[in-house]
């Protein structure tokens, strides 16, 4: 069947933008073949720096032929109903229209053969349209015209079937005299090969056409050539390549023929700590790092160049020692930076940090390191094995780092330069750490600190971070979460399951807003907790807990500590699955529905502990006694944190809670024995909500 082959080729795609660029082109593309009546039998798309391209395969050369129906108004209806039907649907006279039994009786149908066109005809419009409708995440409007694209188009290959389709794309804005785009059937090579056209037929003639001139149109078959190149060139060097999938990912997007070639740089600059000089090539030019035998930074680097270069060609020497050259001036520039740093204690650097202002109302950093120290010294007790002075240091110095020169350099160096300082200014191992792995974990990939120190302080400063624009009201809302307060709440979440941190968050919460003073007057505990109660529903979906019971533990009072509450949601996990617990809950639900109509209807709550001298039936004795008796045992359960014998203890209540449903009428006349029963049913959900709010639990 006949193929469509379609390439967008435009100035450079930025690397970031390709991937999510060429899924959209197919998906929309793809979506407008199948509104249109197509079934294309595959689609695959393709991404270099210069071009996006899609085939389809499996095309028929013509649309099917369908049939339209329109359902009118029944026969016999108002004169203007039947005029408007008959108007829309293109229609002479009643006597064009079908007449069907319908549910509402006879009713006038309008139908309409659409035969099916030539795919030919029907492509370019579907194409346009996806064009169109194709997001970016940043887009231009070059000066000649309205149209927006992230970088101006060149040209647009449409062929179909070994022919180029007619029509193209309007450049033009409404009521501009501006270019217009046709679809053809050529396209260019890489910019080395010159400006030669290459003219194409079908997919696999273009992908050798454009082998040949030097583009490697497959991202896949691009990473797999620069792999290889960089191991082969690592090998040679008697050196090994740094893994870096990230980086590979993005040098795929800047190449379209990768040619790696190896550089060197002095070893005098490997005085500097290896994450700067790492950060410097990887992040700043795009290098890949290389490393000795033992592991240690080597000082050599890989750059992948764009074209083909021979060898001890002059393209290939030219580009190495260029490349060397401007990583030997950004390394200059660390190299000092480093050396002048360390003329300054971190200490030293304290008073500058009131110049830099966390946020307009949250006052200065200077500020916010006290907040740190005060909160992290109070989490201390909580944190077993710590030490204070520690804990005091870690805090004071843990952003001290953020007014130095290399820091203000390279950003992504903070916390980690920090360490580097203090390491060298003799503060202990673990002051040293803390500095560096405070602002973990950044994310659910990132490991999570484990050293008492480093946790106080951790805990502290995304704690005073959320606390403090709660405070102000700058919540997360939608999709929008520009202080990264979810990755925050995550952290804190993370770094105390992860290490079994023993303490109430609603308590620590109230602290951490003591420290802001006059602000904390619009903090809202409750609010926050209920976005850890959201958020500890994602940091756990992937093991499979259910966020149904989060919400019911969540919402006992005073159940804020994390861990006591995981093991008790785990516990009542495993305890629905089974058929006394299922029961059980569904005897709850009985109990709650009724309490809560007869409360409606009554206007008034249930209060109170039912008279036992009103009980009339020996199933309401029973079931009385059963819970008097749950009551004490479940207490003690719950004390030592034995949540799978406080359910085993709920579970006793079946029998007698089954057999008062099955004997005893609740709503009966005599208001004293109706309001009594009503008291025993509150008396139920009052003991099993000791244990969870069952009426937040789903299924």
């Amino acid at each position: 069947m006949p193929e469509l082959l379609l390439e967008l080729r435009s100035e450079e795609i930025p690397a970031r933008m390709q991937r999510r660029a060429m899924e959209d082109l197919e998906r929309l593309l793809r979506g407008g073949l199948e509104k249109a009546g197509f079934a294309p039998s595959a689609t695959r798309a393709f991404s270099t720096p210069r071009r996006l391209t899609l085939v389809v395969e499996g095309l028929a050369a013509r649309q099917a032929d369908t049939r339209e129906e329109r359902k009118g108004p029944k026969v016999g209806a108002p004169e203007k109903a039947v005029a408007g039907f008959l108007r829309a649907a293109g229609l002479a006279s009643v006597e064009e229209a079908e007449v069907r039994e319908t549910e509402k009786g006879p009713t006038y149908f309008a139908v309409k053969d659409v035969p099916g066109r030539d795919s030919a005809a029907v492509l370019p419009g579907l194409i346009v349209e996806a064009l169109q409708a194709l997001p970016w995440p940043k887009s231009m409007r070059w000066s000649e015209n309205g149209f927006r694209w992230v970088r101006p188009l060149r040209s647009i290959l449409a062929v179909f079937d070994g022919h180029p389709l007619t029509g193209g794309l309007d450049l033009a804005s409404s009521g501009q005299d501006a270019g217009f785009l046709g679809f053809g059937d050529s396209t260019l090579g890489h910019p080395q090969c010159r400006s030669q056209s290459l003219q194409v037929k079908d997919f696999a003639d273009y992908v050798g056409q454009l082998t040949a001139k030097r583009v490697m149109l497959d991202r896949e078959e691009r990473a797999a050539s620069i792999q290889e190149q960089a191991e082969s060139l690592a090998r040679e060097a008697g050196l090994r390549l740094r893994p870096d999938p990230d980086l590979l990912d993005e040098v795929v997007g800047l190449v379209e023929w990768p040619t790696v070639l190896l550089g060197r740089f002095e070893e005098a600059f490997l005085e500097v700590p290896p994450e700067v000089l790492v950060t410097a090539m990887r992040n700043h030019q795009k290098y890949f790092a290389l490393e000795g035998r033992d592991g240690k930074l080597a000082p050599a680097f890989l750059v992948v160049a764009d074209g083909e270069a021979p060898v001890g060609g002059p393209w290939h020497d030219n580009v190495a020692s260029g490349n060397e050259r401007v990583l030997r001036a950004r390394l200059s520039d660390a190299q000092f930076f480093w050396q002048q740093d360390l003329k300054t204690p971190l200490s030293a650097r304290l008073p500058q940090l009131s110049d830099i202002v966390f946020h307009a109302k949250l006052g200065s950093l200077s500020q916010r390191v006290d907040r740190m120290e005060a909160l992290a010294l109070g989490l201390a007790a909580s944190v077993p094995g710590t030490d204070h002075d520690q804990v005091r240091a870690a805090a004071r110095l843990a952003k001290a780092d953020l007014v130095t020169g290399m820091v203000g350099e390279f950003p992504e160096l903070q916390g980690i330069m920090g360490r580097y300082y203090a390491e060298a200014e003799g503060e202990p191992a673990a002051v040293a750490t803390a500095i560096a792995e405070h602002y973990a974990p950044k994310g659910p990939d990132d490991p999570c600190p484990r050293e008492p120190v480093t946790l106080c302080v951790a805990l502290a400063e995304k704690l005073d971070t959320l606390v403090g624009f709660w405070a102000i009201g700058e919540t997360p809302t939608g999709s929008k979460d520009p202080f990264a307060l979810r990755r925050a709440a995550l952290g804190v979440i993370r770094l105390i399951l992860e290490n079994d941190l023993r303490f109430s968050l609603n308590e620590v919460c109230t602290t951490a807003a003591g420290g802001y003073r006059d602000t904390a007057q619009g903090f809202s505990a409750t609010s926050l907790l209920s976005f850890f109660a959201d958020r500890l529903k994602v940091a756990l979906r992937g093991e499979g807990v259910r966020h149904d019971l989060i919400a019911a533990v969540f919402a006992l009072e005073q159940e804020d500590d994390l861990v006591r509450l995981v093991a008790r949601v785990r516990a009542l996990q495993e305890w629905l699955t089974g058929e006394a617990g299922q029961n059980l809950l569904t005897a709850y639900r009985r109990a709650a529905n009724i309490v809560r109509i007869e409360e409606k209807k009554d206007g008034a709550p249930v209060e109170g502990a039912p008279d036992q001298h009103l009980f009339e039936q020996h199933e309401e004795q029973a079931l009385w006694l059963t819970l008097e008796g749950v009551r004490p045992t479940l207490a003690l359960a719950l004390g030592r944190e034995d949540f799978v014998a406080a359910l085993n203890d709920l579970a006793g209540l079946r029998a007698p809670v089954d057999a008062f449903f099955d004997n005893v009428t609740v709503n009966i006349e005599g208001l004293g024995l109706r309001a009594n029963r009503l008291r025993l049913l509150k008396a139920i959900q009052e003991t099993m909500d000791r244990v969870a709010r069952f009426d937040l639990v789903e299924g």
